[in-house]
């Protein structure tokens, strides 16, 4: 199964950092959340990608064509015929396609825009600024067991996110606006799509959390599944700060390949 991620917004709200490049390339331990989220996916299994860029994507472009310099050790031997060494190569079993989706376009346009590169295939999709210690592989066979057209991870964050309604069967039945109440369910990302997805995805100002979920929750064809674990979006420099300290402490609780 491919994962989308969608990597193209301005990332107003973190500007200190995002005026320099997109926000999935923002680091945290020394490392793009780009490649975090990546990793955890890989953890699972799932090592095909397509990332959906837009505001300064061609930073994403070069960071996966030069994958090999940002993670070795190399020697540049200049005295000899400009020689390049590359010591301890890092490999990962990924194949990542970058497609310009546009500046502009909205989350849905984003994904119609990649709809060629999906077939009519189930995949995953998820946005490139939260990390969490969700088991994939549950949340795969969650979605293929509803029988529905999308799956979205639910939490439990507390307020200023828009609040999803579910039912005792888990299904959402509808979307609710922003709330500052806690205890609401918000969508996490973290998503899986049956490919009639793109039949609800019309052109490049298609808001996919707006009319094709809201659309799918009335249908009955929108299921969540809950997550009761960490998830952390890095949507401002705090959010940012608090991910650096976890890594720092070394109780990053989304590092889980390090665990093997």
């Amino acid at each position: 199964m491919k994962v989308v991620i969608l990597a193209g917004g301005l990332g107003t709200r973190i500007s200190e950092e995002s005026h320099l490049k997109p926000k999935p390339m923002i680091e945290i331990g020394n490392s793009p959340i780009l490649w975090h989220i990546m990793k955890s996916y890989s953890y699972y299994g799932y090592n095909e990608f397509i990332i959906c860029c837009g505001y300064k994507g061609y930073l994403i472009k070069e960071y996966f064509a030069d994958y090999y310099l940002h993670r070795s050790d190399i020697t540049f031997d200049f005295s000899n015929n400009n020689d390049i060494i590359i010591h301890n190569n890092i490999a990962e079993p990924w194949k990542v396609t970058v497609i310009d989706t546009g500046l502009n376009t909205q989350t849905g346009g984003r994904v119609k825009r990649i709809q060629r590169f999906i077939g009519n295939e189930p995949f995953m999709l998820t946005y490139g600024d939260g990390v969490s210690d969700i088991d994939i592989k549950k949340l795969a066979e969650f979605h293929r067991s509803s029988g529905k057209t999308a799956t979205i991870t639910a939490i439990q964050p507390g307020g200023r996110f828009g609040v999803l309604e579910i039912d005792d069967s888990q299904s959402v039945t509808d979307f609710a606006e922003k709330s500052k109440e806690d205890g609401g369910w918000i969508n996490a990302g973290f998503m899986v799509f049956e490919p009639e997805i793109f039949d609800y995805l019309e052109d490049d100002m298609t808001i996919l959390e707006r009319a094709p979920l809201e659309t799918l929750a009335k249908r009955g064809r929108l299921t969540a599944y809950k997550h009761d674990g960490f998830w952390q979006c890095m949507d401002t420099m705090r959010d940012k700060v608090r991910l650096d300290k976890l890594i720092e402490s070394g109780e990053a609780p989304w590092i889980r390949w390090q665990e093997d």
